[in-house]
């Protein structure tokens, strides 16, 4: 079982900048491929970026990218995403998801653990 908790979440102006951090449980945090994702109200959870196991490759969604920095501190079982240059289409419920088997990937049906979430809200 891995428990997966984020924090840093919060209500910030346009333009601004929030570090989200996802602790993780275990002792095996350094062998799973990480993942952050959002969900806005009324909408599906969407994909936001990718970190491999030894951090050393990302991948984000167009809407994210050059803006997000997705990265891991695997001594302290902590991956974390850095959010710069926030617009209100920012503002969503963010999760972080850890996946067991396989490389980073993109798609939610492909992690096996969630975390709870933490709302991040861009004001105009």
């Amino acid at each position: 079982q891995v428990q997966l908790v984020e924090s840093g979440g919060g209500l910030v102006q346009a333009g601004g900048s929030l570090r989200l951090s996802c602790a993780a449980s275990g002792r095996t945090f350094s062998s799973y491929p990480m993942g952050w994702f959002r969900q806005a109200p009324g909408k599906e959870r969407d994909f936001v970026a990718t970190i491999s196991r030894s951090g050393g490759s990302t991948y984000y969604a167009d809407s994210v990218k050059g803006r997000f920095t997705i990265s891991r501190d695997n001594a302290k079982s902590t991956v974390y995403l850095q959010m710069n240059s926030l617009k209100p289409e920012d503002t969503a419920v963010y999760y972080c998801a850890a996946k067991t088997v396989g490389l980073k990937s993109r798609s939610s049906d492909e992690y096996d653990y969630w975390g709870r979430g933490t709302q991040v809200t861009v004001s105009s």
